[in-house]
């Protein structure tokens, strides 16, 4: 090719280099669908899904390799894929173990978007059962021949109850079936999901680990190869890709998470245990209490709680009243999500998620964010003040 090009061309191809040896604390941040091989054998021997070439921007670069190691490395696993939202991660296990004629258990307070996969799973032939999510060890009971997946939640997200991970898991595994776990509650640093037998660990990054209530995304962790080897050929045949922007906000999150965490967990305990006095409130849903159902196994394999907790009121409250409760919050948005600095209420109808919901009231959700919890009680006083 000739020295001289033409100012066309000039504006795509350069012989410029930027000199070698910068560094500094982020990420770099790399956007890419082409990746460029040096020659054609390059191109020839890179192997997606081994993750040591870069193949294609879906398939990663470094920011999202970086990611996942990072993540892996947080909640004890080797091996991380990145999806574009908590339920896409959901989705993408349920894909890369199911097929027609399989069998899945879903805790009865399982994510409400989960739930409803769950019944959409029966158009692909597969069928989905619900199981209490205090039963324990008494699942042996309910896992069949064809049963291949037991999902759990710890806690349930909205009514909190805390199951037995490591009796489920034993269960599960005596009979053939692998055990997923939603662990967006805990964010990887309060509970040790792997030493309590789980074999695949999803996380809604949404939450806590993005911090800045900005961003969508997921991950799927596993310590086994083979289990990754299944769950990698969904990524890749539904196009699990997320953005280098979004990985890199999620990279800045990072640092701060677990202190972040704590903080969440010291404000949500001290407004729920004020809240435990109030006359309107029938129950404190909160892990961290004793009569939160599961508490003592909370106790015996957490080692901390984050901002998120329910509230069921007195019964002689009507769903019109505790819907201006909500409105008049001042501090509270009203919204769904966690793990951002700012608080979050939201009523649920409980009655009609749960199939054996005995409890009475209507329940509301908190998500204690970063503002000083003084101030969060005062404003609770005042709507409570409205009802």
């Amino acid at each position: 090719m000739t020295d001289k090009k033409s100012i066309q061309t000039s504006l795509i191809h350069t012989d410029y280099e930027a000199p070698s040896g910068f560094d500094a604390f982020p990420t770099p941040i790399h956007h890419a669908s082409t990746v460029l091989f040096k020659n054609v054998a390059a191109l020839r021997s890179g192997e997606w899904k081994e993750k040591n070439a870069y193949t294609y921007g879906l398939h990663g670069t470094p920011t999202t390799f970086t990611l996942e190691a990072r993540l892996a490395e947080i909640e004890g696993g080797l091996y991380c894929l990145l999806a574009p939202s908590g339920l896409a991660a959901i989705a993408m296990v349920d894909f890369a173990l199911l097929k027609s004629g399989d069998d899945v258990l879903l805790p009865d307070n399982v994510y409400n978007p989960n739930r409803e996969l769950g019944k959409w799973l029966a158009d692909f032939g597969v069928t989905a059962r619900y199981y209490d999510p205090l039963v324990g060890a008494g699942i042996a009971e309910l896992i069949q021949p064809n049963t291949k997946l037991v999902w759990t939640e710890a806690p349930g997200s909205v009514s909190m109850e805390v199951p037995d991970l490591p009796a489920i898991c034993a269960a599960a595994h005596a009979k053939g079936a692998l055990v997923a776990l939603d662990n967006t509650w805990s964010a990887g640093l309060a509970l040790r999901a792997f030493d309590m037998g789980v074999d695949i660990v999803m996380q809604a990054l949404t939450k806590y680990q993005s911090g800045g209530s900005d961003v969508l995304m997921g991950a799927v962790i596993t310590r086994d190869r083979a289990i990754q080897d299944r769950i990698a050929m969904a990524h890749m045949r539904l196009g699990m890709g997320v953005g280098a922007d979004d990985t890199y906000l999620v990279l800045r999150g990072l640092p701060t998470m677990k202190l972040r965490f704590e903080a969440h967990d010291r404000g949500a305990r001290k407004v729920a245990e004020w809240l435990k006095a109030r006359p309107e409130i029938s129950k404190v849903l909160h892990p961290a209490l004793e009569d939160c159902p599961g508490h003592a196994t909370w106790k015996r394999d957490f080692n901390g709680a984050g901002g998120l907790f329910s509230v069921l009121f007195d019964p002689r409250y009507t769903e019109e009243q505790t819907d201006r409760f909500v409105d008049e919050l001042k501090l509270f948005g009203i919204g769904y999500s966690w793990g951002g600095a700012n608080s979050l209420a939201v009523p649920y109808r409980i009655q009609a998620m749960r199939r054996n919901w005995l409890h009475g009231g209507v329940l509301v959700r908190f998500n204690i964010g970063l503002e000083d919890p003084d101030d969060l009680i005062a404003d609770i006083t005042q709507a409570l003040a409205k009802m």
